[in-house]
């Protein structure tokens, strides 16, 4: 039998890294930064390491650093893609998104949050045309796709699909939300268009999965009095994290919403959320990412056909 041809071997992949606490213990364990990929950490106070460390074909994404520092990297080989000043998200950022970071500044009204500004920014950009814009974005959109990709590693993820318009304190939102603590109950995570309605219903279910039947119970009855986000993303929000402070650490569920479709806010009970300016790339990062099943949910039937026609077109 003729001997094979040797197959090239595959490059080891690029270390990431997407703390400090992950930067400290590279530098720990390797002594060396070369081929590492840095992501959106702050840097300005490990100068030292970066004066006197080989960083050879490193990257550093959106890393704050001291000017020294920069320029040394820099010579040394590194790409540095500097922080974007003026933005109110981070496009190069190593995690998704969670509820009080989105909705940080909720008591001074949802506008003043970094989720309304995102939005506003968004609008304002779309516009203008600004290929500038328009590059953030993409970059934002594949961070965040790492970064879900990474959470759900391992998981069995089951997407709950239904539409915004599912009101709080009705018998069909009490029934996505019990399907949701099923769901995870039963070892899966659940997985929604992290919106409003039947998706903030579901993400709901999840998280109250830790703790008793009554928790549930008792939760619809401060939800139901903001039934909806309109007219006050500010009070709907609120009662969300009512909830959430008097009873906290729930269970975990993912959230994939998009600022395409910014009057729709996030919900506050998806432990992590993948928010996208594109659509298209949620949507179909949502679908393809339950890998366990997909539930339709009363309202979903506009999600349903936009999926369909993506992959079934005329």
């Amino acid at each position: 039998m003729p001997t094979p041809p040797d197959r090239p071997r595959r490059a080891a992949r690029a270390q990431e890294i997407e703390s400090l606490a992950e930067f400290d213990r590279a530098v720990a364990e390797h002594g060396s930064l070369a081929r590492c990929r840095v992501q959106a950490v702050d840097l300005t106070g490990r100068t030292d390491a970066l004066l006197r460390l080989d960083t050879t074909d490193a990257v550093f994404l959106g890393c704050p650093m001291a000017p020294e520092a920069a320029a040394r990297v820099r010579a040394s080989g590194a790409l540095v893609f500097p922080p974007v000043p003026g933005l109110p998200f981070d496009p190069y950022r190593g995690c998704p998104y969670t509820p009080d970071e989105l909705f940080a500044s909720l008591e001074e009204g949802y506008e003043a949050t970094p989720d309304a500004r995102a939005y506003g920014w968004f609008r304002r950009t779309t516009a203008d045309g600004d290929v500038f814009a328009s590059m953030l974005r993409a970059i934002h959109d594949d961070a965040v796709s790492d970064a879900l990709d990474e959470v759900l590693d391992g998981r069995r993820v089951v997407g709950v699909m239904g539409g915004h318009a599912m009101a709080r304190g009705t018998v069909e939102y009490a029934g996505a939300a019990r399907l949701g603590r099923s769901l995870a109950r039963a070892g899966y995570t659940v997985a929604t268009g992290g919106g409003p309605g039947a998706m903030e219903a579901a993400n709901l279910g999840a998280y109250a999965a830790p703790f008793a039947d009554t928790m549930l119970d008792e939760a619809l009855v401060p939800l139901a009095k903001a039934p909806s986000f309109r007219p006050s993303v500010t009070e709907w929000a609120r009662a969300a994290f009512e909830v959430r402070a008097r009873w906290p650490d729930g269970g975990t569920s993912i959230g994939i919403p998009t600022w395409f479709y910014g009057h729709e806010p996030p919900n506050a009970f998806a432990a992590h959320i993948a928010k996208y300016f594109a659509n298209a790339t949620r949507e179909d990062g949502l679908l393809a990412r339950s890998t366990a099943g997909v539930v339709f949910l009363p309202g979903a039937a506009g999600t349903v056909s936009r999926r369909l026609r993506r992959r079934w077109p005329d």
